[in-house]
C-alpha cells in the first residue's frame, strides 16, 4: 500500500525528537567522566569545537539529503547516487547500522527498566550489593522487562512521525530536562559536591594529548547520532518552508547542554558520597558507572538523607536514564521501520511488527551473551581476547561503522551530489544561508578535511579494536 511521507508539525517537534535520538546515557554518565578524565574544562572547549566545526557540517549534510529525496537512507542514497551500486550499498549500510545498534541499545534499557523496576519496589539495597549485576543480566526475568519495554517503544512509533514520535518527544524530553534539573539542584546541595564541580570545570591542558582529542571528536559524534541514519530520516520529515540549519543548530546546542548539565549532577554525586574519589580511576563505561556504581552511591546517600530518600533520588535518576534511553531508541528503531516501509511499500506497522520480531529475535540471543549461553557468550575472538556477540554487536556497529558512514556522507556530497545542489537544499527556508559565513566554512570543510579527518579515526579504531594497535 502507498502512504503519502509525514512530516513533523512545527521546528520544536523535531528539535525535541532529534535532541532525544542525541540524548542518552552516554551523555549522562559517560560524557561527564571522560571530561573529568581528560582535562575537564579543556575537554569540554575540545568538545565543542568538534561538535560546531566537524560535527554540524555533517549533521546539516545528513538532515539535507534526507528533505532532498523525502526518503531514509536506503532509498535517498539510491535516488541521488543515480543506481550506482557503490551507493546502494551506502543507503543498505545507513539501514542495518541503526538496525544493529538498536540491539545493543534495546538490551541496555531493559536493565534500565528492570533497575528502575527494582527501586520503585523498594530494592536499593540489592541493586546496590557488588555481584547484584552479574546476577542480574543472567537472569530470565530479563523477558518481562523486555516485552514492557517492547510495549511502550511500539506504542510511541506506531503513531507515526507527529502523533508518536514527536508526540512523545513533546512529553517525554521536557520531562528528562525537569528530572535532570532537579537532580542536579539536589547534589549541588550535598557535602563536598563543589570539589566535583571543580574537578569537572577547571581546564587542565597537560592531559590534552592524541588519544583524548580523538576520544573527544567520537563522543561528539556519537552524541549526535551522526552516521546512524537518524538524521537522514528525520530530515525526510521536514517541509520545502522548514529552516535546516537554524534545527540543526539548535539540536546541536540541546544535546550539549544536557551533557553539559549532566556533569554537575554526576561528578559532584561521585564526590559529595566519595570526599577521596581520584578521577582517574573512574570507569568511562557507561554500563559500568550506571548499574554497578550509581546503586552504590545512592545506598551510600542513605546514611545522610535516610533510606526512602535515597531510594527516590535512586528512582528518579533510573527513570531519568530511562527516558533518555528510550527516546534514542525511538529514533534508532525508526530508521530500518522506515526503509523497510518505502522498500517493500507496506503499511508502518506491518513494518514494526516485522523490526519487533527481527529486534527481539537478536536482542534475546545478545542478552545472553554474559555466561548464559556459552556459544553466544565466546562468540568470536580477536584482538587477542573472546568476544560475545553483545561484543561484536557493540565494536562492529556502534564503535566502528559510525565514523565510516560519516565519511561516507562527505564522498557522497563531494563527488556525487555536489556541494553546491546540497548548499542550495540548505537555502530552502533559508534563503540568505548562502551569503553566510557558514556556508562558505560547510562547503570548503566537507570536501576537504572532514572526510580526512574520519578516516583517521574509522582507521584507528579499525586497528585498535580488531588488532589491540592504535597510531593516535
Amino acid at each position: 500500500m502507498s502512504t503519502s511521507r509525514e512530516h513533523f508539525s512545527s521546528k520544536i517537534g523535531f528539535v525535541l525528537a532529534a535532541a532525544g535520538s542525541a540524548v542518552g546515557i552516554g551523555n549522562l554518565v559517560g560524557f561527564p567522566v571522560a571530561a573529568t578524565k581528560n582535562g575537564g574544562g579543556a575537554f569540554l572547549i575540545i568538545y565543542a569545537l568538534f561538535v560546531a566545526f566537524i560535527c554540524l557540517p555533517i549533521m546539516l549534510a545528513e538532515m539535507s539529503l534526507g528533505r532532498r529525496t523525502q526518503h531514509s537512507p536506503y532509498k535517498a542514497y539510491a535516488e541521488l547516487g543515480k543506481g550506482a551500486n557503490r551507493w546502494r550499498l551506502a543507503g543498505w549500510l545507513a539501514t542495518i547500522t541503526p538496525f544493529m545498534i538498536a540491539v545493543f541499545y534495546m538490551v541496555i534499557t531493559v536493565w534500565i527498566f528492570g533497575y528502575l523496576f527494582q527501586t520503585l519496589a523498594g530494592n536499593l539495597e540489592l541493586i546496590a550489593q557488588p555481584d547484584y549485576f552479574g546476577t542480574f543480566v543472567n537472569d530470565y526475568s530479563f523477558v518481562f522487562y523486555l516485552v514492557a519495554v517492547l510495549l511502550i517503544i511500539n506504542t510511541i512509533l506506531v503513531g507515526g512521525v507527529r502523533q508518536g514520535i514527536e508526540r512523545a518527544s513533546k512529553i517525554l524530553m521536557p520531562t528528562l530536562f525537569v528530572m535532570l534539573l532537579l537532580l542536579v539542584v539536589f547534589v549541588l546541595t550535598l557535602d563536598n559536591a563543589m570539589e566535583g564541580v571543580k574537578f569537572y570545570l577547571v581546564p587542565d591542558f597537560s592531559k590534552i594529548n592524541g588519544g583524548v582529542i580523538n576520544g573527544a571528536l567520537a563522543q561528539a559524534f556519537f552524541s549526535l547520532s551522526l552516521g546512524m541514519g537518524i538524521l537522514i530520516t528525520y530530515g525526510s520529515y521536514f517541509r520545502r518552508r522548514d529552516n535546516i540549519v537554524s534545527s540543526g543548530k539548535l539540536v546541536a546546542l540541546t544535546d550539549t547542554a544536557v551533557a553539559f548539565t549532566a556533569g554537575l549532577m554526576t561528578l559532584p554525586a561521585i564526590f559529595a558520597i566519595y570526599p577521596d574519589t581520584n578521577p582517574a580511576t573512574l570507569s568511562e563505561s557507561s554500563v559500568s558507572m550506571v548499574f554497578s556504581f550509581f546503586p552504590q552511591i545512592f545506598m551510600q546517600l542513605s546514611n545522610i538523607v535516610g533510606y526512602g530518600f535515597a531510594s527516590v533520588a535512586a528512582a528518579i535518576f533510573f527513570l531519568l536514564a530511562f527516558v533518555a534511553a528510550i527516546t534514542s531508541l525511538v529514533s534508532i528503531i525508526e530508521v530500518p521501520t522506515s526503509s523497510f516501509m518505502e522498500r517493500h511499500n507496506v503499511s508502518r506497522k506491518k513494518s514494526l511488527l516485522v523490526m519487533g520480531f527481527a529486534i527481539t529475535l537478536l536482542t534475546l540471543l545478545a542478552a545472553t551473551s554474559f555466561g548464559l549461553v556459552p556459544w553466544v557468550s565466546n562468540f568470536v575472538h580477536y584482538a587477542g581476547a573472546d568476544k560475545s556477540l553483545f561484543d561484536v554487536i557493540v565494536d562492529v556497529f556502534y564503535e566502528t561503522i559510525l565514523p565510516l558512514n560519516g565519511l561516507i556522507i562527505c564522498l557522497f556530497v563531494r563527488f556525487r551530489w555536489k556541494r553546491a545542489n546540497m548548499a542550495a537544499e540548505l537555502a530552502e527556508g533559508n534563503p540568505d544561508y548562502q551569503q553566510t559565513f557558514l556556508h562558505k566554512y560547510i562547503d570548503f570543510a566537507i570536501g576537504t578535511f572532514i572526510p580526512v579527518i574520519l578516516a583517521v579515526i574509522f582507521a584507528n579504531t579499525v586497528a585498535s579494536k580488531f588488532f589491540n594497535y592504535s597510531f593516535i
